[in-house]
């Protein structure tokens, strides 16, 4: 398994994550023994780093990684993320006051069955917390020895670098994709001026770009949130068109001998020996899939082709709608 240093941090990980949320959340309904077989062969196959979050699954899915970590816990980096929680009546506003904070983690590391947590993010900027007062905590725990490096998600420019003057920032996690490319415009210079690494979320665009998804009745099995219309390139207006620019990824995949996952990732993985992407999966054969795009090498021509094939000005709707962004605190 190939690694990447998670900018200047000194933080190695595998040059391919592990993301968990979808074994707990968002993707309908899963099997127990099923998600830690994946999360066994993944970490047997060399994938070190596994991404979980206090909100996946109300805290399930962290509980589910302790329960699959047992006796493997050396063998891998774990991150996860504190700040969004659902709550009743849905979900709750961000959180990054330094008492939750600090609950937050403490809440994390025995529901993992972990002493430190390895990379610990701010699952998204709270605009009423001064980010500086929230990494000052987050340094508090790295000084307690309860977590060993700082992370953020989905933050604006402007943000992580006043978290960066606070303490070093070691990676910042966003959705990156052939169809979700808004960091490329201050968010992923901004981390690559100071140091810091980049993971990205959702490299399929939620399965999409895996060629996955053949018709909108697929989304209709409870608890899919694809289907629950805030991710606008899912309503029907869209889907369509959407869907012509997966089949001409995969007519091109066709022509490299690859599957239309392993190109969708291989274009993620060249985008710079510092960007890390996370796929979720809940089959053990989609992991060796996964693994397979680190053998792909895309040339400058591909690049280039797969740039009119998939044009960004082709994709129809943005990834949520604008409720769901301004809930969620993105690019805050």
């Amino acid at each position: 398994m190939q690694t990447r240093e998670l900018g200047r941090s000194g933080l190695k990980v595998s040059a391919l994550g592990l993301g968990c949320m979808g074994i707990s959340m968002a993707y309908g309904e899963s099997d127990e023994v099923q998600s830690i077989e994946v999360i066994h062969h993944a970490i047997d196959h060399g994938v070190t780093f596994l991404d979980t979050a206090e909100l996946y699954g109300s805290g399930h899915n962290e509980a589910l990684l302790g329960r699959a970590l047992k006796g493997r816990r050396d063998k891998v980096i774990i991150a996860s993320k504190f700040g969004l929680r659902i709550g009743e009546k849905g979900m709750l506003p961000v959180n990054g006051t330094p008492t939750y904070l600090k609950a937050a983690c403490d809440a994390s590391l025995k529901a993992l069955g972990v002493d430190c947590i390895d990379l610990y993010y701010q699952h998204r900027v709270d605009p009423r917390t001064p980010i500086e007062e929230t990494v000052g905590a987050m340094a508090d725990l790295v000084k307690a020895g309860k977590i060993r490096y700082l992370g953020l998600s989905e933050a604006g420019a402007a943000t992580i670098r006043r978290a960066h003057s606070v303490h070093m920032i070691a990676a910042v996690q966003s959705e990156y994709s052939l169809w979700s490319r808004d960091i490329e415009d201050t968010v992923l210079p901004t981390c690559r001026e100071l140091g810091i690494g980049f993971v990205a979320y959702s490299p399929f665009a939620r399965g999409f770009l895996a060629g996955a998804i053949s018709g909108l009745e697929q989304l209709q099995k409870p608890k899919d949130s694809r289907g629950a219309g805030t991710m606008p390139r899912y309503l029907p207006e869209n889907f369509a068109q959407n869907k012509i620019l997966v089949d001409n990824l995969a007519a091109y995949a066709v022509t490299k001998g690859i599957t239309t996952a392993q190109l969708a990732l291989a274009w993620v993985l060249a985008r710079g020996d510092d960007v890390v992407p996370i796929p979720g999966t809940r089959r053990v054969k989609r992991v060796d899939e996964n693994i397979g795009a680190l053998d792909v090498d895309l040339t400058a021509m591909d690049l280039q082709a797969l740039e009119r094939i998939c044009p960004l000005s082709a994709v129809a709707g943005p990834r949520y709608n604008a409720m769901a962004m301004a809930m969620a605190g993105i690019g805050l």
